[in-house]
Parts: structure tokens; sequence; C-alpha cells
């Protein structure tokens, strides 16, 4: 009798373990699909991007009116440009307008930067939360989300001072720009956005921490 009880409970366990592989199994495999197909939509829009400037060349301006929806900032007058001749074809992805890439190298990173940062945009790639533009003189913020997958700017906590930073805008500029300054800080903390950079070219990283309790800054300036 005890034997049987014994085999039923085993029995059990066994299903429910069964269960549990099956269901990790899965969740790993929509993952690993999802982010394939994600990785091919990237390389299509960093490619139409690059063939834009080679055909095109030029640049835009966008003038922004809007509510940081991931973040707890409301940035108003937001304004991004780039400025160079009209003729550059407008390239979209996911239906945000790509505003220019970047590459980290030392974190094997690339990925088109969007003309805005949402709750939508983010979820697609890096955006631009606020500044001058991509390129411009003075400080542009980008932002992107720390997945645990590894995409976006989760590898960011990887860096560390003088590290490469390669931003390309619509006109086809390529800008080298040299990692000076890496930490953590309260996510209603906006002095990283507000600083004066001496009439210098900056950009400023922006991401969640692992624990989602503070903000991981990366200041970079252009390397002269």
């Amino acid at each position: 009798m005890i034997d049987k009880r014994y085999n039923k409970v085993l029995t059990v366990i066994l299903v429910i373990v069964i269960i549990v592989i099956f269901t990790l199994l899965g969740f790993w495999g929509y993952d690993t699909i999802r982010r394939y197909f994600q990785e091919q939509d990237i390389d299509t829009a960093l490619n139409e991007f690059n063939n834009s400037i080679i055909i095109g060349g030029g640049g835009n301006t966008i003038i922004q009116n809007t509510t940081n929806e991931s973040f707890n900032f409301t940035i108003a007058g937001n304004e991004v440009a780039n400025n160079g001749g009209s003729e550059n074809r407008v390239v979209t992805y996911k239906g945000f307008t790509v505003m220019g890439t970047i590459e980290i190298p030392a974190i094997d990173l690339e990925y088109p930067i969007l003309e805005r940062a949402t709750k939508t945009s983010l979820e697609a790639s890096v955006g631009i939360l606020t500044g001058p533009g991509l390129n411009q003189v003075g400080n542009t913020v980008i932002v992107g989300h720390n997945y645990r997958n590894g995409t976006f700017f989760s590898r960011n906590k990887e860096l560390k001072n003088d590290d490469e930073i390669y931003i390309t805008d619509t006109s086809g500029n390529r800008v080298k720009y040299i990692i000076y300054n890496i930490y953590n800080t309260s996510a209603d903390d906006a002095d990283y956005i507000t600083r004066d950079t001496a009439g210098q070219r900056e950009i400023s990283l922006s991401t969640c921490t692992d624990d989602s309790r503070y903000r991981l800054i990366i200041w970079a300036r252009e390397d002269i």
C-alpha cells in the first residue's frame, strides 16, 4: 500500500517536472525566435539607413513636444536637429523616423536611433530623449531598455571610461565619442540632461540598472 502511494507521488512529481521543463523550453524558444526576427528587422533598418545616406545625403529637422512615457521627465519643446540638405530619404523603423545609428564596439552594439523616446519606440530600439540632435554641439540624451536577453542597452554596465561610441547622423557624419563618466543615479535626477558641455559635442546614454531601482548614466564627448 505504501509502495503504491510512493509510486503515485513519484509519478506526480515527474509529471510536474516535465511540465516545468517544457514550459521553460517554450519560453526560451519563444524568446530566441523573437530575438532572431528582431535582429533581422534591425539589420534591415540599419542597411536602409546607410543606403539612404549614400543615395541622398543631407538631413532634416524634427521639432517635438512630447511627454516621455518611460521616464519620469516631461520634455517640452524638445528640439532634435540634424542640419543639412533636404534630399535625404527618410527611413522609418516600426513607425518611427530613424535619426541615425549608434555603434559601441566594446559590447558589439549597433542600433538605429529613433526620433523620440516613448514606451512604444523603446520597445523597438533606442531613442532620443532630448538635446540639440545627433552630432550637434551640446548634450544629446539617448535612452534604451535594459532587458535580460542582452538587447538594447542591457550591456552598458560592461562599459568603462575611454571606451568608444560612434554616432552616425542623417547627413552621413560618423563621429567618435569617448566615454569619460559612468555612474548610477535616481530616476528623477535630470542634472545629466541639462549639463553644460562648454561648446563641445557630447552624448549621454541612459538605461535602468538590473534591479530597475536606479539609472545607469554614461557621458561621452567627441574625440577631437
